[in-house]
């Protein structure tokens, strides 16, 4: 038993003895004038330089982080793998930090011993972070006249700016929030949120709004044909969801592809009802009909024969035998009258 109680003796002499000769080498004297720490400003994720500029009348010098002693001499204390002795001569005494990070931060100071008495240089090392996105909302589908609400976090070192902008409609607001009121179609489309402090090229991401409106049908054709000939009604329409296209005939009867020799096409905007032999049959009224879940809309056209005339879609005939015909009523109207 006395064995390992001599052992644990002289190991605590031997600390005891370390730290009484740390302390007279690092403790400055009272009287001692302390310059102002120098800053150091370094990005996130660089390499930190600290350099002590000695001469030859220094007889101990060693690096601390806060009360954390770093390296003494040639002896590294520190446990962090990334700090490393650069150079150490007689004009020198300088440390790297690798990989720099948020929690290296703060107060370092050389402190050196000289024949006449301790001496301290210290510097503040200043960790900047590159803004980035932390959090930004998914992108969302509602109803036209619905509110939105859109966020967009931003992290960074300095404290970083935040700016949502559309380039469609040149529009920007600045700040994390962005709030839109009874949205239109128009304001429909992708919104940029773009966050930067300085320290690096700023980032970006995007949020894409898709605003559901009911069908509008926006360009209607109509058609002349003679008998034999081909002929095509064309019906377009802007809607989201995307219109579903109907063909009804005079009777309101709905047309289906291969009826009466007739084919449908339809694309994501328009449909063409499309005539590959016209018939008698074929003449007359027409009505598409675009709808999706949140209304529908029709529009009518028509098939003539030749020598009808339209305007502004409304037809005419241009018959003589029936333009006489309409001027002798005309008179007979005013003679009674």
């Amino acid at each position: 038993m006395k064995a390992p109680l001599r052992r644990l003796s002289l190991g605590s002499l031997a600390a005891g003895l370390m730290l009484l000769l740390l302390t007279q080498v690092f403790v400055v004297h009272c009287m001692e004038f302390i310059p102002p720490a120098d800053n150091y400003t370094v990005t996130q994720g660089d390499n930190a330089t600290l350099s002590c500029f000695i001469d030859d009348q220094v007889t101990r010098v060693a690096w601390l982080n806060r009360s954390n002693i770093l390296y003494a001499g040639n002896d590294k204390w520190s446990i962090d793998p990334r700090v490393q002795l650069l150079t150490n001569t007689e004009s020198e005494f300088s440390i790297v930090i690798t990989q720099v990070d948020m929690f290296d931060e703060g107060l370092y100071t050389c402190s050196f011993q000289t024949q006449d008495k301790p001496h301290t240089s210290q510097v503040y090392l200043i960790v900047q972070v590159p803004a980035r996105i932390v959090n930004i909302s998914s992108s969302v589908t509602l109803n036209e006249g619905s509110n939105v609400n859109l966020l967009c976090l931003a992290a960074g070192k300095p404290e970083p700016t935040v700016t949502w902008s559309q380039l469609k409609n040149s529009f920007t607001s600045d700040g994390e929030f962005l709030e839109i009121t009874e949205i239109n179609r128009q304001q429909a489309g992708e919104y940029e949120c773009v966050t930067t402090n300085g320290v690096s090229i700023p980032e970006s991401k995007k949020v894409l709004i898709t605003v559901n409106y009911p069908p509008f049908i926006t360009d209607v054709k109509n058609a002349q044909s003679p008998l034999g000939k081909t002929a095509v009604l064309r019906c377009g329409a802007m809607a989201v969801p995307p219109a579903e296209f109907e063909w009804f005939k005079d009777d309101k009867r709905r047309l289906i592809a291969g009826m009466e020799g007739l084919a449908i096409q339809n694309e994501r905007t328009w449909s063409m009802l499309l005539f590959s032999n016209v018939t008698t049959r074929n003449y007359g009224n027409y009505t598409c009909l675009a709808s999706n879940k949140l209304g529908s809309f029709n529009a009518s056209m028509r098939l003539l024969k030749p020598g009808f005339s339209l305007n502004n879609g409304v037809t005419y005939p241009a018959s003589p035998l029936l333009l006489g015909l309409f001027s002798s009523m005309f008179v007979y109207v005013l003679r009674r009258i």
